[in-house]
Order: structure tokens, then sequence, then C-alpha cells
């Protein structure tokens, strides 16, 4: 048996959507406004839209700061959401007043980035540098933002030859409800090229 989702006025839909689309990485996105206040927020509809040039995307629901400072100022950076940082990760969710600085009301360092004008986040492991790549996208009640990456940072403690560990970094996800996640189990498999497993033609 299975159970319906009614689509409502309440949002059923888009909450079953979310506890569905499952984990979600999180953009910890850092922006500055005109008036030179930083801002902090975590938004978990995230990931890579292009890999040359190197495009990463994340959604704003809604007209929040961020989105208003990056259509100022077309700067920001996607900081690493690692687990040790939950709480604070959680906490710059808060809707404070645009006057007031995430970085100073939950106590996390500004760092200076090396391409951008925006600050990343000193105790996160990893950070994207990103110029805005055109225009915020209007989609529904949501904004669709994508940015340039234009540098790459990554604690050389959780960085190999081959690139960035995983399991160094200790990403955390958004679930559904009031739910996040860790990293579980890592399997790792290579893709097998056609030619590898295409059945054998038949003999005459």
């Amino acid at each position: 048996m299975r159970t319906d989702i009614p689509a409502d006025r309440h949002g059923s839909f888009a909450r079953a959507v979310k506890s569905l689309v499952v984990p979600r990485p999180i953009a910890w996105v850092s922006s500055r406004s005109a008036a030179g206040i930083d801002n902090l927020a975590p938004h978990s509809f995230f990931t890579v839209a292009s890999s040359t040039p190197t495009i990463v995307q994340f959604v704003s629901v809604g007209e929040k700061d961020s989105l208003r400072n990056i259509r100022q100022t077309r700067e920001f950076v996607v900081n690493f959401a690692p687990a040790g940082l939950f709480e604070q990760i959680n906490a710059t969710g808060t809707d404070y007043p645009a006057e007031i600085s995430e970085f100073d009301a939950v106590g996390l360092t500004r760092e200076p980035s090396l391409t951008v004008s925006v600050p990343r986040v000193a105790e996160s492991p990893a950070a994207l540098e990103c110029r805005l790549h055109g225009d915020p996208l209007a989609i529904g009640d949501s904004f669709l933002v994508f940015g340039a990456v234009t540098h790459v940072v990554v604690d050389e403690q959780a960085v190999d030859e081959r690139g960035p560990v995983v399991r160094a970094l200790r990403p955390i996800a958004r679930l559904g409800r009031d739910e996040w996640g860790e990293l579980g189990r890592i399997r790792s498999i290579r893709r097998a090229p056609y030619r590898d497993v295409e059945p054998e033609a038949d003999l005459p």
C-alpha cells in the first residue's frame, strides 16, 4: 500500500518533496550588502550547474538577504557546511534583521577572500568564491542563483593529490522536517565504458 500526498494550500506537496529529495548539500552562502553588512545563510537547494565553465547554483526560497545582497554586489561565497559546525549553520538560518551580521550573531570569524570582496567563514574547511552569472531566475516563489566559481580553497588536512577528501571534510546535509544527516557508509565504484559491457555479437 502507498499513501497519496494531496496537493493543498498548506504545502504538503512541498514538504513531501523536500523529505524525498534527500540528502541535500548545503550552500552556506556569505554575501555583503551595498551598505557593507555581511550576511551568512544556509540554502539547501544547491548543486553544480556546469563543469566548464565551473558554475554552481542555489535557490533562495523567497526574497531573502542573500538574494538582495548578491543582486547588489554580484558576488558571494559558498562556504562548505561541515558536521562540526552544525549548530552555527542552523543558527545562521534565523531571520535576523538585515542590519545584523550572522557572523557576529553566532560568533564566526571572517576570512578575506582572494577574488571577491565578500568574506569567507574562517572556521569552514573549504569555500567557493563566486561571481553572479547572469541574473537570478524567478521560478514560482523562489529564485535560482548561478555563480561562476572564481577560486576554490580547501584546508590542507582535507585534500590530497586527487583533490578534496570527503571523509576529512565531513559534510552535513539537509533532510526532511527538522532532520539533518552526516556521512554514513561510503562506497566506491568505477563507471564501466560501453565497450566493456556490450553483449558479444551472435556468431554466424
